[in-house]
């Protein structure tokens, strides 16, 4: 279960209504951030955190409880990145917000190309052999930095990243080119984000309109221009004009067809999802018992291939 929106475009009482009902569907595995809810400010940030640690009290030991670091989260030069000193700090912060004495897992939100690797790893090596974290992980890591992050890992004998959270969908399937051979070759876990393609895999958009105010298409700096930029062409609006027509003759929705086809990929270990709603979470939720056909399977694979 995906965090990104809470305390913000899902206020509290609607976070902990999904939240109660994903747990209820069996979903044990919460994702946040120190910067979240987004979109949001410097300001907002750790919002996403609370609304999650209030949810928290009496169930921490049936979830796994995930957070990351590494984005600006206030005005100082030491405010963002992977250094030591600052994965040191963002840790209590979280740990606070959250209201628990360690995260399951704990992972860098993006690269920090201005910290070594090695400073990074020993810090998040001493996190995990001071309790305060059980597993480390990163996120948006291309394959080659991973792998040297394994490598350093293995040289040094540190801790080493065992997830990497990337972007994945139907519309963006850069990942299995280079990043998911070397997860399943090294046996690291992949939780994917962004399944719906930021919403457009839901058929609720048209290339002739704009995207609707209040959607995250429509959002200002950076989170808009970043999604419109990735998703918002004519070659992939054609693409879910074809997932519309395969989800009509398999009878399911597209967000369920969508869903469905990355549950059925190889090496995934779980998929990050996102609501807002309360009828968001359960559309999403009715695409695990979904069965995709061969030929079904088939045509989706060929419209974006990788």
């Amino acid at each position: 279960m995906g965090t990104m929106t809470f305390g913000n475009q899902a206020p509290e009482e609607v976070a902990h209504a999904i939240l109660d009902r994903a747990v209820e569907a069996g979903v044990n595995f919460i994702d946040t951030a120190d910067i979240y809810p987004v979109p949001g400010s410097v300001k907002t940030a750790g919002r996403t955190e609370e609304v999650v640690g209030r949810w928290l009290k009496g169930k921490r030991q049936s979830v796994v409880l995930a957070t990351k670091c590494g984005a600006r989260v206030g005005p100082g030069p030491n405010d963002e990145g992977s250094s030591r000193k600052h994965i040191l700090d963002a840790i209590d912060a979280s740990l606070r917000r959250l209201q628990t004495d360690y995260v399951d897992l704990y992972q860098i939100h993006w690269p920090d190309t201005e910290t070594p690797l090695e400073e990074t790893l020993l810090a998040l090596h001493d996190l995990v052999r001071w309790g305060k974290v059980r597993y480390i992980g990163c996120s948006n890591f291309e394959a080659w930095r991973l792998c040297k992050a394994l490598w350093i890992s293995d040289r040094l004998a540190l801790s080493r990243f065992e997830s990497v959270q990337p972007p994945y969908s139907l519309l963006s399937r850069g990942i299995e080119r280079e990043l998911l051979p070397l997860c399943a070759e090294e046996g690291v876990g992949v939780m994917t984000y962004s399944p719906l393609a930021g919403g457009l895999l839901s058929g609720k958009y048209s290339r002739e309109q704009p995207p609707p105010e209040g959607t995250r298409f429509a959002l200002e700096s950076p989170t808009g221009p970043l999604y419109r930029g990735r998703y918002w062409h004519d070659r992939l609006f054609d693409s879910v004009d074809r997932v519309k027509e395969l989800a009509q003759a398999s009878g399911v929705s597209p967000v369920q067809l969508s869903i469905a086809w990355l549950l059925q990929r190889p090496v995934l270990t779980s998929i990050i999802l996102g609501a807002t709603r309360l009828e968001h979470l359960g559309e999403a939720l009715k695409a695990l018992d979904v069965k995709l056909d061969a030929a079904t399977v088939e045509a989706l694979d060929a419209l974006a291939p990788p």
